[in-house]
């Protein structure tokens, strides 16, 4: 058997991505990461314009849209325990086959979706159904960040962590994409045959894409800061507790940092998808947007995280936080409109702004852990983000309106609050570039 690389040789890469193996690697990063994405995305587009009406159709239409929502923060709630379970795998025995495990788990779930009878059939436990799929792909889902980041980073040379480690950020609006215009295609249909059978042809889609993703990341080899870990011969604790112990003020910064991401990314493609449609804006017209601005996002992450290598994570992050705190009025104001222009220039707004401070986070994260709880540590600092920011902020933002009598002046000022929280985190956080990640402890 050929000797393990030590992090040094690190694939031979030099200061080079464009390498037959780096290729690989970071199509594997990115890939895994759409496929996951597809599948747990997906839903939360039928959460804004089926599952209010298959699955809690004898309610009424704002409790409905509640109800639809509460189930789409089931998956984000538990995003941190699959970060927890899949990431003390993947500290203790290695990346790579973990990542095929949490693949797996997510299209298993998804396909199921598609086949899974409304309440109009089985009653009561359709929805009860529904969100115990739902709590298996967050916890799918939250194992396969952490992994799909850090076979790219750990990978990659010293200089160029941050563009490597945002393929794995480059999926979840790929993965967007996809899903958006997998369900646009499906509402073409009669609405009668959108909601009995139409809406189930993107879940059971999943298979294919499962298929051609496990197809790839099998290929992938083990990284070679864990093959180095794994040579010193240490002894292995619980991660999870270890990152507790030792790293608790990075993951709470981690945690604050992130929620910008998600708190953007649960307003702009998320509520605001069924606040437009009810507003009068064409579904069809505003799904083609959504897809059309997650797209776009991709630019903005690959942009973003190169800045990150050459400016430091702290500052491309804080543009982006900043920016988006100042544009919270004019995007819902946008989104309010009624049309589905005034939400097109709304959603690529925020998803543009969700980029800047998405394409550094995977190195923001990776760099604040040590190498043998990192999985761990990145993943539970993401995934909580994403439970905090995007899990709740549909529901809170329906909330919100129903308080404030549909005004959103009420909604922006808690926006801006979230930013400004957010903004601190990044500042009182080390800079991680540049660090050498074999010395953290």
């Amino acid at each position: 058997m050929a000797p393990m690389m030590k992090a040094s040789e690190a694939s031979a890469t030099g200061d080079s991505l464009n390498t037959k193996n780096m290729r690989r690697i970071l199509a594997s990063s990115f890939i895994g990461s759409l496929i996951e994405y597809y599948d747990f995305l997906l839903y939360a587009t039928a959460a804004a314009l089926v599952f209010n009406k298959v699955f809690f159709a004898d309610a009424g239409p704002g409790f409905a849209a509640f109800a639809s929502f509460g189930t789409l923060a089931a998956g984000y709630v538990s995003r941190p325990l699959g970060g927890a379970i899949f990431g003390h795998f993947g500290d203790r025995f290695g990346r790579k086959n973990v990542l095929v495990i949490s693949m797996l788990t997510m299209g298993a779930a998804t396909c199921v979706m598609g086949l899974l009878p409304g309440t109009a059939e089985i009653g009561v436990i359709a929805p009860v159904l529904l969100i115990v799929l739902r709590v298996v792909q967050g916890i799918a889902v939250g194992g396969e960040w952490g992994g799909a980041m850090l076979i790219a980073l750990e990978h990659a040379p010293e200089r160029k962590r941050g563009f490597a480690a945002s393929f794995a950020n480059m999926g979840a609006p790929a993965g967007a994409v996809l899903a958006t215009l997998a369900v646009s295609a499906v509402t073409l249909l009669p609405d009668e045959d959108f909601l009995s059978w139409g809406w189930r042809i993107p879940f059971l889609l999943s298979a294919v894409l499962v298929v051609i993703g496990l197809t790839i990341r099998l290929k992938v080899a083990e990284t070679p800061l864990f093959q180095q870990l794994e040579e010193t011969a240490e002894e292995k604790k619980i991660p999870l507790l270890e990152v507790l112990g030792r790293n608790p003020k990075n993951l709470v910064l981690g945690i604050v940092a992130g929620i910008s991401i998600y708190s953007l990314a649960g307003i702009v493609t998320v509520w605001a998808v069924s606040f437009a449609v009810e507003a009068g804006a064409d579904k069809t017209g505003v799904l083609n947007a959504k897809a059309a601005a997650a797209a776009g996002m991709v630019v903005t992450v690959i942009l973003s995280a190169r800045l990150s290598d050459r400016y430091g994570r702290r500052s491309v992050m804080l543009f982006g936080v900043i920016s988006a705190a100042v544009c919270a009025f004019p995007i819902l104001w946008l989104v309010g409109s009624g049309t589905v222009w005034g939400y097109a220039l709304a959603v690529v707004l925020g998803q543009a702004l969700q980029g800047i401070i998405f394409g550094p986070f995977g190195a923001f994260t990776a760099e604040l852990f040590p190498t043998r709880t990192r999985y761990t540590g990145a993943s539970l600092a993401y995934q909580s983000a994403s439970t905090f920011g995007a899990g709740f902020t549909p529901a809170i933002a329906a909330g919100l309106l129903a308080v404030s009598g549909g005004s959103l002046a009420l909604l922006g000022g808690a926006w801006i609050c979230v930013f400004a929280a957010s903004a601190v985190a990044i500042v009182l956080t080390r800079e991680g570039r540049g660090r050498d990640l074999t010395t953290i402890s």
